[in-house]
């Protein structure tokens, strides 16, 4: 099977490259002509490549005309429309990074491509691979915990402004912290509840943190959900771990119904300790990206080569409707926070 990975903007990306270097019976490829020109101060484009041993060119034709049978889309968020739609165009499955696109319209028009062209769109939402996650929505599914009526959830990292300076460029990202980190959580509700439809949402951010680095984007924010079946959930969206701190951040979610309440923390697997340096922290959760890529590589296998206007054989989750409603949920967040009122889902 022949892969393309497109664009190293996205924090993942090297990570994917990892996982696929490793995966018996995959040629791999990456093109990141963008990264000729971003403001990062971690190196991107063929010096990027050169580093995790990978075969590169220099721009998205040469990637499409090697041939790839499925294109990871790593860009900046407000690309992530015209590449999507180009491999639909070409028969090549796509595993998108999250948020699916900047804009709701853009959303739409990703998936009617796909599924015209018959191909796969995954979004890559990785954390719903997590051991303590699928545990959790086993207990769900067998109705341990009742009927669901509140979640709580927390998605605070730093503000990746250092590695990847384009998360806090509105024009790229779409917004700030708003957009990083609600839709994580907002897919894992989503997994939970069998894609229960949001109803309104009450958003209210600020960019106290991070004020001295002089970005133009929200740095923090707390969303609250209402569904459709009563559920009411909260997000916090915040980038407000410090900049020495000695991970990235984490994802957790506290799930309540009437018969219990159940805490899950996918990344909170760690040896630490105090060296002579600071804090030592050593992760050994469970490698969630590398379950994700499997589950989208082994739908490619099962599904072959794309024929126009028939629908794949295997359609993984989650798929482009998840990202459409996860981003439904930002982009009222969005609105929210401006208008200081609760708003509808579009």
């Amino acid at each position: 099977m022949k892969v393309g990975i497109a664009s190293f903007a996205h924090v993942h990306a090297a990570g994917y490259v990892k996982t696929l270097l490793g995966t018996a019976g995959v040629e791999l490829l990456v093109s990141d002509p963008d990264g000729r020109t971003a403001p990062d101060a971690a190196p991107r484009g063929a010096e990027l490549a050169a580093e995790l041993g990978v075969e590169y060119v220099d721009d998205y034709d040469a990637l499409f005309s090697w041939g790839p049978d499925a294109l990871i889309v790593t860009t900046e968020n407000v690309h992530h429309r015209a590449l999507v739609e180009r491999a639909a165009a070409e028969g090549v499955h796509v595993l998108c990074e999250k948020p699916i696109a900047t804009e709701v319209e853009d959303a739409e028009a990703m998936i009617a491509a796909c599924e015209a062209a018959g191909v796969i769109l995954m979004i890559a939402y990785p954390v719903r691979f997590a051991p303590q996650f699928t545990a959790l929505r086993h207990h769900v599914d067998a109705g341990a915990l009742g009927e669901l009526f509140a979640i709580v959830g927390t998605n605070n990292g730093k503000i990746p402004i250092d590695s990847r300076r384009w998360f806090t460029d509105p024009a790229l990202s779409g917004g700030g912290a708003l957009v990083d980190h609600v839709v994580h959580c907002a897919d894992l509700i989503d997994a939970l509840t069998g894609g229960a439809r949001a109803e309104t949402v009450y958003a209210a951010a600020n960019s106290i943190l991070h004020s001295e680095k002089d970005v133009e984007v929200e740095t923090g924010g707390l969303v609250t959900i209402t569904y459709d079946n009563g559920l009411i959930a909260t997000i916090d969206c915040s980038w407000s771990q410090p900049d020495n701190a000695p991970t990235w951040g984490g994802v957790t979610l506290e799930v309540t119904g009437t018969r219990g309440s159940v805490q899950v923390e996918p990344f909170a697997e760690h040896v630490g300790g105090v060296g002579v340096e600071g804090g030592i922290r050593l992760g050994y959760a469970t490698d969630i990206d590398a379950l994700m890529v499997d589950e989208f590589l082994a739908a490619v296998r099962s599904t072959g080569p794309a024929a126009t206007g028939r629908a794949p054989a295997a359609i993984p989750q989650p798929d482009g409707q998840v990202g459409l409603r996860t981003l439904s949920i930002v982009d009222a967040a969005r609105r929210s926070a401006r208008s200081g009122e609760p708003v509808s889902i579009r």
